[in-house]
């Protein structure tokens, strides 16, 4: 996952409306409640995410062991292995996923790769990227800061706004018929693939973040805790948006989650933005903020949105006019997905990972 740092110092990882004044009250949307769980598979490795098909196949992008595995019956089988494999979708019998080789630090390779009836295919994201790079006019870090401040930075935290630079991880992706849709964490942007044709549909904003006293502590590469200097205490930071996961909405709208990569990644600093897929270069709409690691969403026919926040340890639905509440609290969630009213996620992403179904009641 891109990090808004340009090196290793961060962690692993209102839809509005105006209404006249002559207008009768509407009453706020119910909160959705969840009824008890059910585990549908157990003892993953990262599953950060997965898709499932209409008779309940699951499809899981098992990051930490590379494997794309399909669990059906109580059977696993192995689909692919390779390197950080997410990014997992079905679209009928075909499987997309991704995968990503390098780390933090560089980018060795990015694919985006199907496997179906039609055959497979592979998509090289990162020589896109290398020809494109969607987001290279942002520009990200502290909009303003001193110079003795910046003297206190440590090597790894630009003291000077930096553009974005190349990199790629399909971390998200939403297979359609007539289109692959992916929230690229690297590029900053969600982009289309029709075929072997890869474009950009919108590159995501900078993401200003107010740096708090508790966002001093960026991070333990190494072993050694790093605490940036107290004199970058309310300042602003424009990070990196690294979008999460794209889904679309029955009003034909993309919705995308995203993960600031920034001083003190975990606080509630990610968003979900809503994005028409039918207008060139896109215009992202904030839908709402304050996610502690977005790191997947489903939206559910009547528009109501749940996020996963992977450092919050909660799933969050956001309703249609823009409330959030809580709708179950689980660790470290992941991916979400939503099926036959029940609301799928993926959980215990760093240790033993599950995927668990949660009906819901009074949406």
């Amino acid at each position: 996952m891109r990090r808004s740092l340009p090196v290793t110092v961060a962690a692993v990882l209102a839809i509005g409306g105006s209404i006249a004044a002559a207008a009768p009250a509407v009453a706020a949307p119910k909160a959705p409640r969840s009824g008890p769980p059910t585990v549908l598979a157990e003892h993953l490795a990262g599953p950060l995410t997965f898709d499932l098909a209409a008779d309940g196949t699951i499809t899981v992008g098992q990051s930490f062991l590379g494997e794309v595995t399909r669990i059906a019956g109580g059977t696993s089988t192995t689909l692919s292995q390779g390197p950080d494999s997410t990014g997992v979708s079905v679209l009928g019998s075909t499987v997309t996923w991704s995968e990503r080789a390098g780390d933090e630090q560089s980018i060795e390779g990015s694919w985006l790769k199907s496997s179906g009836p039609a055959g497979d295919t592979s998509i090289d994201l990162l020589a896109w990227e290398q020809a494109n790079n969607p987001d290279a006019g942002n520009m990200y870090g502290f909009e303003s800061i001193s110079q003795e401040c910046a003297d206190t930075l440590p090597p790894m935290v630009s003291p000077v706004p930096y553009p974005g630079g190349v990199d790629t991880h399909a971390y998200g992706t939403l297979s359609l018929r007539d289109a692959t849709y992916v929230a690229d964490a690297g590029m900053n942007a969600v982009l289309k693939v029709a075929g072997d044709e890869v474009s950009t549909v919108a590159v995501l904003p900078p993401q200003p973040i107010v740096i708090t006293d508790t966002m001093r502590s960026i991070g333990e590469p190494g072993g050694e805790p790093i605490v940036l200097d107290e004199c970058v205490v309310g300042l602003t930071y424009d990070a990196e948006p690294v979008p999460t996961d794209v889904e679309l909405g029955s009003d034909g709208m993309l919705y995308v989650s995203t993960l600031p990569g920034a001083p003190g990644l975990g606080f509630p600093t990610g968003s979900v933005y809503r994005i028409d897929p039918t207008v060139e270069g896109g215009d992202p709409q904030l839908v709402a903020t304050g996610f502690a690691g977005a790191t997947g969403l489903a939206v559910a026919p009547n528009g109501t949105i749940y996020v996963a926040q992977m450092f919050g340890g909660t799933v969050t639905a956001i309703a249609r006019d823009g409330s959030t509440s809580t709708f179950a609290e689980l660790d470290s969630p992941a991916g979400v997905e939503w099926q036959n009213g029940k609301v799928i996620v993926s959980a215990g992403v760093f240790g033993d990972g599950r995927i668990v179904a949660y009906p819901v009641r009074g949406s």
